[in-house]
């Protein structure tokens, strides 16, 4: 009878604190993406008036709330960060990318990431956290920015090794709302991965490199424990395409141990960059329960 009580207090523990709220989700989603013009680095204006749509409902549940502004070609573009636990040295940093590219939606990419960020503060709030946790809506992460200086998650690293701030790791929340469960509905780098990994696009994957660190072992092992969705880890070489093609890559260059979190983005969402990649053509229910887990993982790491 007690192993059977530790179990079920420990089962309640873990999970009964995952609240995300698919309405919510929604309205953010549509917020979001459904603007008068699209949020790219040719549209200053959209492009910031999404920063403050961020950053306003960031401070519905955080005091600590900032813009992180720098210039490209004469033009102010902003990451917006939102922090809790500031009270704590070492931290942990959760980002996601506000822009898109070209003239799209950009739903999953990375609406999609975005509003897990907003989902994490509401969670957050009132939280007594053991490490500060940032999250970070990047700008310019797309093309003609990307893998570039002007990225806004290496605006964010590069101040963080600068200043020699204690970052015990960083996740990258990329594309996280695009579900299939229809056969030979995911692809990858190599045809062979589809033996281990299958070839159903219905789970979401942490993709890890080789020498991860601590912060990435912990977070991907605390998420798969979550068990609030079918998850898949991968962990290869940062030479293998697509495994750095987000803002993680740049926290993997300044020595920060760091992964992503994603449904794979073109490896399995064929409306990636396309005008097709809209709201409609999201799983909201199966991005709730990534949200839940990434909160859940977050709480095993800080408590």
């Amino acid at each position: 009878m007690r192993i059977l009580a530790i179990l079920f207090f420990g089962f309640t523990y873990f999970n009964c604190f995952a609240n995300t709220d698919t309405i919510a989700i929604k309205t953010h989603l549509k917020n979001i993406t459904k603007t008068p013009s699209y949020r790219n680095h040719q549209n200053i204006v959209q492009l910031n008036l999404i920063a403050d749509y961020i950053k306003n409902d960031f401070l519905k549940y955080s005091d600590s709330v900032s813009f992180q502004a720098y210039e490209v070609d004469r033009k102010t573009y902003k990451n917006v960060i939102c922090s809790f636990g500031t009270a704590n040295q070492q931290r942990i940093v959760i980002g996601a990318h506000y822009d898109v590219c070209g003239n799209q939606e950009g739903a999953d990419d990375n609406a999609s990431g975005v509003v897990g960020l907003l989902e994490l503060a509401r969670q957050l709030k009132g939280q007594k956290l053991t490490k500060r946790i940032d999250l970070v809506a990047y700008t310019l992460e797309e093309p003609p920015y990307f893998r570039t200086e002007y990225m806004g998650s290496f605006i964010h690293a590069k101040y963080l090794s600068d200043h020699k701030i204690d970052v015990f790791g960083m996740l990258s929340v990329e594309m996280i709302g695009y579900f299939k469960d229809e056969k030979k509905s995911q692809d990858y780098p190599l045809g062979i991965l589809s033996w281990f990994y299958g070839n159903k696009g219905n789970y979401i994957t942490l993709v890890n490199k080789f020498g991860k660190g601590k912060f990435a072992r912990q977070f991907s092992k605390n998420f798969r424990n979550s068990e609030t969705i079918k998850t898949k880890k991968f962990t290869g070489p940062k030479a293998l395409p697509g495994i750095d093609f987000s803002d993680h890559l740049n926290y993997w260059n300044f020595g920060y141990s760091a992964l992503m979190i994603t449904d794979t983005s073109f490896y399995r969402n064929k409306n990636y960059h396309q005008k097709t990649d809209t709201v409609e053509m999201l799983d909201i229910s199966r991005m709730a329960k990534v949200i839940d887990g990434i909160y859940l993982a977050l709480l095993k790491l800080t408590k």
